[in-house]
């Protein structure tokens, strides 16, 4: 069996962002493992301020929301 090569974080951005959610301004949702493992917290961090988007985090998990609009944390 053969074992396909880890993603370069590049790649992964590439990837994360390339979906049609993401494309269309809304909302993506990946694990903090994940973003950690594969590109870590600086790097994901740069990203989303350099294209202006806003994220949370809870319980294991990052909701990215792929727009400029302002966030509203309801109760």
């Amino acid at each position: 069996m053969t074992i396909p090569a880890p993603l370069s974080p590049d790649i992964w951005l590439l990837h994360l962002f390339s979906a049609k959610a993401a494309r269309e301004g809304g909302v993506i949702r990946r694990k903090s493992r994940d973003v950690d493992r594969y590109v870590g917290r600086d790097a994901f961090e740069y990203e989303l301020k350099r294209r202006g988007y806003h994220a949370v985090e809870n319980a294991g998990q990052i909701i990215i929301f792929c727009n400029q609009e302002p966030i509203r944390v309801l109760l």
